[in-house]
């Protein structure tokens, strides 16, 4: 569901496989680490060159969009940093700025057509605001937070596994580190 239908969020993945699967029992069901795992090993099975070609362009395209947005502190995180992007992914990038308004007004005075996604509010330090576009018919998440949830994922706070995240320079070191697909020119 997650490697061929674009699901993305692994809660709702489980739950669903448990349902058709008929288990009830949470302990049966494994954990997102395992279902990583199980993901990575499909794509290279079953999309291994189409699934390199795209990961490629989504974190070349990862790229120009935090370059564009330098200003307000860029990280890409989700499927595309993990390595796990499929067909229906989309790039996903959280911002610190000092006030999600700057954002809104950056889009406006360069012409780019968003959305407004609800975020989760029963999530601690839930964004601010989710915006959502295309860039080069590549779909664009970004996530919206307050200087001073940045702040806490530095130091670690509330023990929580934390999501992993990368500022332009390691996304860039990720498209330099990526082989060639057997088409491409070295």
């Amino acid at each position: 569901m997650i490697a061929e239908d674009g699901i993305t969020d692994y809660g709702f993945a489980k739950r669903k496989a448990a349902r058709q699967l008929g288990a009830v029992n949470a302990d049966e069901l494994p954990n997102n680490a395992e279902i990583e795992s199980e993901v990575r090993i499909y794509m290279a099975v079953f999309q291994d060159e189409e699934h390199i070609e795209r990961q490629q362009v989504m974190r070349v395209a990862a790229v120009e969009v935090m370059r564009e947005l330098e200003d307000f502190r860029p990280y890409l995180t989700g499927a595309v940093l993990e390595g796990t992007a499929g067909r229906y992914s989309e790039i996903e990038i959280d911002l610190f700025p000092e006030s999600a308004k700057e954002v809104e007004i950056f889009f406006l005075n360069h012409s780019v057509a968003y959305d407004h996604r609800e975020p989760r509010r029963n999530q601690p330090e839930a964004p601010e605001a989710i915006l959502v576009f295309d860039w080069d018919d590549i779909p664009v998440k970004l996530r919206i937070y307050s200087p001073d949830v940045e702040r806490l994922h530095r130091r670690g706070a509330h023990g929580a596994r934390q999501m992993e995240r990368a500022r332009l320079s390691v996304v860039e070191a990720l498209i330099n580190e990526t082989p060639a697909t057997a088409g491409s020119p070295p």
